[in-house]
């Protein structure tokens, strides 16, 4: 089974992630599970906004295992150092009643993330056949996409805030996407945190000049704050309130 691949992008502080974390919980409540969600973005929190524990990232395993050598005590014996790393792996796998969970996390280390990815793309190959679909929250720089790390990407959802240096930092986004040919079956805006839900006419000329396809506008909500403010997992605002209003209109626009 090939899932249905979604992966949201956009700079940090928009509200990125909380809206990744809804859009997992509204198809979880609709029946549209099993659903992988993966958190790519080293700075992402995807767990917290879900409500779930993470005790270890692939990140941490990664800096676990790159200093031991096959003669290290601590190996469980009749292992190789390369099996046991792959049984560490599928520990990283969060599991809940509608989705599982693989976070990426970051490394200590210097250097690029080279390694990390490689990890990442593995752990993926290994687990997205058992999916109807996928989630996946970016970093703004789209290297898991960019770096094929990512299979192809079904639905591209790039997230902004209401202004004007929010609208331009997604369209450079979406410029990459263009020239980086990564060619999405879909690639939308979703402006979010926007005063009463409404764009005023800079916005929505700002939109235009970016040549970005706006799919619908998700308003500031102060429960959401509220829920983070108290410790609690923000995707787990009412289905009513208006953001998640908001944003299932947004996702039955999108057919998913």
């Amino acid at each position: 089974m090939k899932p249905i691949t979604i992966a949201v992008a956009g700079k940090g502080g928009t509200g990125k992630t909380t809206l990744c974390g809804m859009i997992i919980d509204y198809l979880g409540k609709t029946g549209k599970g099993p659903i992988l969600a993966v958190d790519a973005d080293p700075n992402s929190n995807l767990n917290e906004v879900l409500g779930v524990g993470v005790t270890t990232t692939l990140g941490d395993i990664r800096e676990k295992m790159q200093y031991k050598d096959a003669a290290d005590e601590s190996l469980p014996p009749n292992m190789t150092k390369q099996e046991y790393t792959e049984y560490m792996f599928s520990d990283a796998l969060v599991e809940d009643d509608d989705y599982d969970l693989l976070v990426m996390g970051r490394t200590q280390g210097e250097g690029c993330y080279c390694y990390i990815n490689g990890v990442l793309k593995s752990q993926i190959d290994k687990y997205k056949s058992g999916y109807r679909y996928m989630v996946v929250d970016n970093e703004a720089g789209l290297e898991h996409i960019s770096r094929g790390i990512l299979p192809h990407i079904d639905v591209l959802l790039l997230v902004s805030d209401a202004s004007r240096r929010g609208i331009q930092a997604v369209g450079r986004i979406a410029v990459m996407v263009d020239e980086l040919k990564l060619k999405p079956g879909v690639k939308k805006l979703i402006v979010n945190r926007a005063p009463d839900g409404v764009l005023d006419d800079g916005i929505r000329e700002e939109i235009e000049k970016q040549n970005l396809d706006l799919v619908g506008v998700v308003p500031q909500d102060e429960m959401v704050y509220r829920f983070d403010a108290e410790g609690k997992p923000s995707s787990g605002v009412p289905d009513d309130s208006p953001v998640k209003t908001a944003l299932r209109e947004i996702l039955q626009k999108l057919e998913l």
